[in-house]
């Protein structure tokens, strides 16, 4: 249903007006400024003070009813306005005063009635008032806007951290992490504008005595020389004058004053002031019984008033017994709210034993990379990392919480999955890192480390060589680069423990979509969830995609009648993605070049499986086999990877996991293929031969 103000918008005058503000304001200003100049008569000098106390009344009830200093962000400029108004006001005024002896009945009014006609009590007013405004209130208040401004500046790279992180977790979207960044901004904004505003007022205060002052002597002199008054009449007329004008002024500007500091006093509380002060100050029936005895008490004394004191404690002792009927009544609920509440109490604690699947802790020193405005876009880059982990592997990887740890060294960071750390290191946001595989220390000036993700010598360079060093041929990328690399790698490497079976739910809910038939195949206790979940993570734990999710499933439901076995399940899903195990070792011209098995150990490894009586997950190899297998993988390694090949073991189907298992530990970055799992059109180049001796 429109409001008032939504019809009036709809009139003519109103949009042509609306559509035209910007002129109306600088018209306005102009006006204020002209004030200055244009000499005024009495009664339109009457209208604009009148309409000053009004603006100022307004800005004091509507400083009342706000709930947040953004609610009135424009108070700022408005009070710039006023201010310039208020001072164009004095201008005129005292231009009529001493020029007419006469400025307009408002003025005359506050000089003989407000007053009395008594110039020297007047003074005293004005005086008390400056007083009151310039020392108490515009002190006051300007004190706390500057105390405000400096820490809402200070805060914004936490507070800046801490939306981009509910925003990378998941819990708000774009939309409102963008709202909460703008209004973080205003509030920085809104706080330091008041900080110099402050000082329009306590310059306004300062002018206004010295308007007066000017005003006296000035009236004084020309009273006596100009107009032939009397020593006494030209003193009196023109003080009473100058008074009147100093009081419709400062008057006025002891209310905006007023409003300013109730801006700028504003809690985060999001409610009206007198909420919060029913809520807070009379919220305590022992306090009022307190007051209201120690008035009752003061009411007996002899020499004090008795009527005002009593009745005073009555109100006291009487607002006191209505708040603690009150609280007996909150405190008397059905028995069924108490359990409600407890619950709820219950659930708040259980929230803090939940764990975040992903989280990056981060020292102090590193917060500069989250922070926007500082030019950090490590949350841009772990929004691309998880896009890019999505299209390797198939794997929706989940939020990711960074939060500051104080605990760490200003420089380092801890990757933690589910609550563990499994990976960490120390950056240096004020340089580059410099890396190559033939670095040695001493290459580059610098800070030698190695690189946390790739384990190559690397070097921490100042921010003006790298160009220099690039020439010479090195790797040189920054910090935060760093740092999202290595937490890809990291979770990359262990895929297998971020997939729960919440995110395989997810995925089968979204191939159901698309795949509905396939989906509903799925029974529980042909094909459980579990067992989806554990050959999905065996294949992630290979750095096998599972984007052809559609493929995994139809094999999974074929074989799942034939056996229950997951490391059984896998490989015959390892054959399935045939096509896919293929595309990530093959080299742009369509070759995989691999280290096959010798002969002589695949024939140990397929005997030491023939004389075990049940499928187990060793080899049960004697110690000198093992390391002589490792040793010859390592030189095998090293081998392909100085031609520049990734690393990839090819054997017969039946010994290929538990291969795999064997040098897992040692050597992580391996990946093991069977011939039988790769196209026939595969070309093959073999390399190298893993034996079970060490030549």
């Amino acid at each position: 249903m429109p409001t008032t103000v939504d019809r009036i918008a709809n009139t003519k005058a109103f949009k042509l007006v609306g559509s035209n503000t910007d002129l109306a304001l600088a018209g306005l200003v102009i006006l204020i400024l002209s004030l200055m100049i244009v000499p005024l008569p009495p009664f339109v000098l009457d209208a604009l003070i009148s309409a000053n106390i009004t603006f100022s009344i307004v800005l004091l009830m509507v400083a009342m009813y706000v709930t947040s200093p953004l609610d009135l962000s424009a108070f700022p400029g408005l009070l710039l306005i006023l201010t310039l108004f208020r001072l164009s006001l004095n201008v005129a005024s005292a231009r009529l005063i001493l020029s007419q002896g006469y400025a307009g009945e408002v003025i005359q009014a506050f000089g003989s009635f407000v007053v009395q006609g008594n110039y020297v009590v007047g003074v005293i007013i004005f005086i008390i008032l400056a007083t009151i405004q310039f020392v108490v209130i515009i002190k006051g208040s300007g004190r706390i806007a500057e105390v405000t401004a400096r820490f809402t500046l200070d805060a914004m790279p936490g507070k800046q951290m801490s939306v981009d992180a509910d925003l990378n977790s998941g819990l708000i979207n774009e939309q409102e992490a963008r709202q909460r960044r703008l209004r973080l901004q205003r509030e920085a904004d809104f706080f330091g504008a008041m900080d110099g505003a402050s000082k329009f007022v306590k310059g306004d205060a300062v002018a206004g005595m010295i308007i007066i002052i000017v005003n006296i002597v000035g009236g004084f002199i020309i009273g006596m020389v100009q107009h032939g008054l009397t020593f006494q009449e030209s003193l009196s007329r023109y003080t009473l004058l100058s008074i009147g004008d100093g009081l419709v002024t400062q008057i006025p500007a002891l209310v905006i004053s007023t409003a300013a500091g109730m801006i700028v006093t504003r809690s985060a509380s999001g409610n009206q002031l007198d909420v919060e002060l029913k809520s807070q100050l009379l919220s305590r029936p022992k306090a009022l019984y307190i007051a209201g005895g120690t008035l009752g008490f003061f009411a007996i004394i002899p020499g004090l008033p008795t009527v005002p004191f009593l009745a005073l404690g009555s109100i006291m002792a009487a607002a006191g017994y209505m708040r603690s009927q009150i609280g007996q009544e909150k405190a008397a609920q059905p028995a069924a709210e108490a359990q409600s509440a407890s619950e709820k109490k219950e659930e708040k604690i259980e929230s803090y034993l939940q764990v975040d699947p992903i989280e990056v802790e981060i020292g102090y020193g590193l917060i500069s990379m989250v922070d926007e405005d500082a030019g950090g876009d490590l949350f841009q880059r772990i929004t691309n990392l998880r896009k890019q982990i999505a299209l390797d592997l198939g794997l929706i990887v989940p939020p990711i919480r960074v939060r500051d740890n104080l605990q760490l060294q200003p420089s380092q960071y801890v990757v933690k999955i589910r609550g563990v750390q499994v990976a960490g290191g120390e950056l240096y946001t004020d340089r580059y890192l410099a890396m190559s595989p033939s670095m040695k220390e001493g290459d580059l000036p610098g800070i030698f480390v190695t690189d946390p993700t790739f384990s190559l010598p690397a070097v921490w360079i100042e921010k003006t060589q790298r160009d220099n060093v690039e020439v010479l041929g090195f790797t040189v990328v920054e910090a935060a680069a760093v740092l999202s690399t290595h937490l890809a790698e990291t979770l990359k490497r262990n895929a297998d423990r971020i997939l729960s079976r919440q995110e395989v739910k997810m995925l089968l809910d979204n191939l159901k979509k698309e795949y509905q038939a396939l989906v509903d195949e799925i029974k529980p206790d042909l094909l459980p969830l579990g067992t989806i979940q554990k050959v999905l993570q065996n294949l992630l734990k290979e750095r096998i995609p599972i984007r052809d999710l559609v493929t995994v499933i139809e094999s999974l439901l074929d074989y799942s009648k034939v056996t229950k076995n997951t490391e059984v399940l896998t490989e015959y899903v390892r054959h399935s993605l045939s096509e896919t195990i293929a595309s990530l070792y093959t080299d742009p011209s369509g070759v995989i070049h691999a280290i096959a098995l010798d002969p002589g150990l695949e024939q140990i490894l397929t005997g030491s499986l023939q004389t075990q009586k049940e499928i187990t997950s060793t080899l049960g190899l004697s110690p000198d086999v093992t390391t002589a297998i490792n040793k010859s993988v390592s030189r095998n390694v090293e081998h392909a990877q100085s031609f520049g090949y990734d690393p990839v073991i090819i054997s017969s189907a039946t010994v290929r996991l538990y291969f795999y298992r064997l040098i897992h530990t040692n050597f992580p970055q391996v990946a093991v293929t069977s011939y039988t799992e790769l196209p026939a059109r595969t070309e093959i180049d073999i390399i190298g031969r893993v034996a079970a001796k060490w030549e």
